[in-house]
């Protein structure tokens, strides 16, 4: 919202105050200040000037040689070649920029020659001062500026255009609409640095006739129109607006167009009450009817565009059409032209959630609608209609019909609130005495009585004692309220279990050489394509959004796999030789019916720890980095049993992970053909493993486990089996078997060759015996040993080899 000084100095008084100053109070005042600006800070040294004499140039022929007199003792010499500067324009004045000055845009204007004649600085366009051809109608578009008779010589242009105006930008907050106004902010400032503020009540004469006899209003719908008035104006003259009424306009960011179209512009800045203004001619029956519309009704809008409008939203009609879109825009088919000659000035008030649907409906969003949709006092429309019709008999525009239309069907008592100064204290930490509050509240325009507080009917966000509690800080200040601390209990936070151990195993692998990644919860179906899942896979049951920001985003994964991929192929499309990356992501899991997934039940969310890597470890090594992650979680008794039939990976270098009994993820090495897919060469490896799984299996009691007393026995045994045995059955084998001396059992080595028979293989381990009160003999250790061979030859045909 940009508020011009001078404007705001018909209600207040800000005398002795600088801009500084000004913007400092106000932003701290709850009105933040967004900038501050002089409409003509780039325009220097351009005055005025009288064309004493224009000749022509001696070698051009679309060149003139100029004499101006601009209030010096000589007159000065200027070459143009501007069509409309002729030998009938001498006596004109417009603006001249002299030998060194700017002009907006960084132009800067200094003597020189034009085909070897001197000219002492340059006649100026509208164009060339910045400003629009609305704030200077008579202006020619391509030509010198020649401004009105009885213009003083020699005068400063930014007085003379009004650009010598200081504006003030504001940022209104969505809950003051009351601010989006000059009298609001007026209000804010007298406030602010408790200086009287009055606001003069319209006065209209009148021509007599009675309103009655041109229209009636209907409001079928007073819950979404609370309020409806309107007046007539008669033998309207469609002529510009006064110069001190566009330029108002110009400094607020408002372009001038006519006289009737800048009134209703300038009361809705001036009040706050966006108002509209029909051709009587063009209403049938001489009715306005404030419905919502039919089914197939359209309406095109004054930007000339059509459009179809719903029963979701509400019209302004005449007897038989839509004239307007209520609150946003009105209809071409009553629009105000030059043959205009009857108007009828509406000023209402809308619903303005409705307001705001309908704008996003039709996608337009006006200056009206931006103010309706905050929610607008009704008590508004009123003055604001008095005072665009005092404006048309100030303007000699038009005559105004006595009598007025107001609809006012569920006019509301003032808002009351019980005054609690002992709770306002205690909730800024304050010690204001009640008196002090009562002041600070009467400058806003709330009275107290009998210890009741009557809210304004302008502050509609005014609801309950914190709100009082607010107006009462800002006005005190912000800056005064003492810093206190919390005077409560403080409570220390801390992770949860769950947390706790998703951050360790985040750390885990951060360890390992994995950096984290983060993608989006959403994708796209045809992401399930990539990773090779079956068309009858439970997984591409996905929830589907509502409003996909499109098909790439359109589902809620089940697996993180497809994404972890896409982090990968975006690394290797970008030459890097190796990347490791783990992702802490979240799949969602739909309730299915009907083989569809269930829209009326949230889906089972859980988390996933999936990792991804290429060109930096081989498969033993990935799954030695599956193993840390368990170890450091305290998972216990975990195994590896091979997976075969995941279409995701490769079916003889992938496994399952299991605690125990328990399901625990996969891991491997990604299909060959998911990989080509993906654009990425050579082996990738993966893992998905279920948090909510690790952490049901994992351990938090540490056991202290003190250095051992006595000397390890070592014994190194290899076995012949067959080649599909997996080597981490033989070894569960082995330590279910060798007791309570077995420390630990390592594999180290497995061969394959021309020794050994097709279809088997060797494998040998390195068993650790050890006993904590004593130095174990050979017997025992033996014997240990023996009892791990007879298990490996009992459950898996297992040869001790020689």
């Amino acid at each position: 919202m940009k508020l011009p000084l001078s404007w705001l100095k018909d209600y207040t008084n800000i005398d002795g105050i600088s801009l500084k100053e000004y913007a400092a109070a106000l932003t701290m005042s709850g009105s933040k200040v967004e900038g501050i600006e002089n409409l003509g800070a780039e325009i220097d040294n351009v005055v005025t000037g009288e064309i004493l004499s224009v000749e022509k140039h001696p070698d051009s022929d679309h060149l003139v040689i100029c004499q101006l007199n601009v209030g010096q003792e000589e007159p000065v010499q200027i070459v143009t070649g501007a069509p409309n500067i002729t030998p009938e324009t001498v006596g004109c004045i417009c603006p001249v920029a002299l030998h060194k000055s700017t002009l907006p845009g960084g132009v800067k204007i200094t003597k020189g020659k034009l085909r070897g004649v001197v000219s002492n600085g340059m006649m100026c366009s509208f164009q060339e001062l910045g400003i629009d051809h609305g704030c200077v109608p008579y202006a020619c578009e391509n030509g010198i500026l020649l401004l009105p008779e009885g213009t003083p010589v020699g005068a400063d242009i930014k007085d003379v255009l009004g650009l010598n105006e200081d504006v003030v930008e504001f940022e209104i907050t969505s809950n003051r609409p009351d601010c989006l106004s000059m009298i609001g902010l007026a209000r804010e400032t007298a406030a602010t640095f408790d200086r009287p503020f009055a606001v003069r009540e319209p006065v209209v004469k009148g021509c007599g006739d009675d309103i009655k006899n041109y229209i009636s209003v209907e409001v079928k719908e007073p819950e979404l129109c609370p309020r409806y008035t309107a007046k007539v104006v008669k033998n309207i003259k469609i002529e510009p607006s006064p110069a001190w009424l566009r330029e108002r306009l110009n400094a607020a960011g408002v372009r001038p167009i006519n006289n009737i179209v800048d009134i209703t512009n300038y009361v809705m800045l001036e009040y706050g009450q966006p108002m509209h203004a029909f051709d009587y001619a063009c209403l049938s029956d001489g009715k306005i009817v404030v419905r919502r519309p039919v089914e197939g009704e359209a309406i095109q809008t004054l930007d000339g565009q059509d459009r179809a409008i719903t029963n979701e939203m509400l019209a302004i009609c005449d007897g038989s059409k839509p004239v307007a879109v209520a609150g946003v825009m009105g209809g071409a088919n009553s629009e105000i032209t030059d043959s205009t000659k009857t108007v009828v000035f509406e000023s209402a008030c809308f619903h303005g959630a409705t307001v705001r649907i309908t704008a996003k409906a039709l996608g337009m969003r006006t200056e009206a609608s931006g103010r309706f949709e905050k929610g607008l006092d009704p008590s508004l429309t009123m003055p604001a209609l008095l005072r665009a019709c005092e404006l048309v008999e100030e303007l000699g525009a038009g005559e105004v019909i006595d009598g007025v239309i107001d609809v006012y069907p569920g006019k509301q008592p003032a808002k009351t609130l019980p005054f609690e100064p002992e709770k306002i204290n205690a909730l800024l930490g304050i010690d204001l005495t009640p008196e002090q509050q009562i002041a600070y509240l009467e400058r806003l325009e709330f009275r107290v009585e009998d210890g009741v507080i009557i809210v304004p009917d302008f502050r509609v966000d005014i609801a309950r004692m914190c709100d009082v509690a607010e107006e009462v800080a800002r006005m005190y200040g912000y800056d005064n309220i003492p810093t206190t601390l919390y005077a409560g209990e403080m409570v220390q936070g801390e992770y949860t279990p769950k947390q706790q151990l998703e951050r360790d195993a985040s750390a885990v692998c951060r360890m390992a050489g994995f950096d984290e990644a983060m993608s989006h919860s959403f994708i796209s179906p045809k992401f399930y394509d990539a990773i090779n899942l079956p068309a009858d896979d439970v997984r591409r049951i996905s929830t589907t959004i509502l409003n996909p920001l499109g098909e790439d985003f359109s589902v809620m994964r089940t697996t993180v796999l497809p994404s972890m991929l896409d982090n990968l192929a975006h690394n290797h499309a970008h030459r890097n030789p190796t990347a490791s990356l783990f992702e802490m992501g979240t799949i969602y899991t739909p309730s299915i019916k009907d083989g569809k997934a269930d829209p009326e039940v949230l889906p089972h969310e859980e988390k996933i720890l999936t990792l991804g890597t290429y060109g930096q470890m081989d498969f033993f090594q990935f799954k030695g980095v599956i193993e840390a992650i368990c170890r450091e979680l305290n998972v216990k008794d975990v195994s590896f049993v091979p997976e075969k039939t995941n279409p995701s990976y490769h079916p003889g270098r992938c496994a399952k992970v299991y605690a125990g009994e328990a399901y625990v993820g996969v891991f491997g090495a990604v299909h060959p053909l998911v990989s080509k897919k993906y654009g990425i060469g050579g082996e990738v490896l993966a893992a998905e493993l279920a948090i909510d799984a690790l952490f049901a299996a994992s351990d938090n009691t540490k056991l202290y486990q003190p250095l051992p007393k006595f000397p390890a026995s070592t014994r190194d045994i290899a076995v012949l089996c067959d080649d599909e045995i997996p080597v981490a059955s033989l070894e569960k084998a082995i330590r279910n078997a060798a007791g309570s001396l077995l420390e630990n059992v390592s594999l180290f080595d497995v061969y394959k060759g021309d020794q050994i028979p097709a279809g088997k293989k060797s494998v040998a381990y390195s068993m650790s015996l050890r006993a904590a009160d004593r130095t174990l003999t050979d017997e025992e250790c033996d014997a240990a040993m023996k009892k791990a061979i007879v298990a490996l030859e009992t459950e898996f045909g297992a040869v001790l080899r020689g």
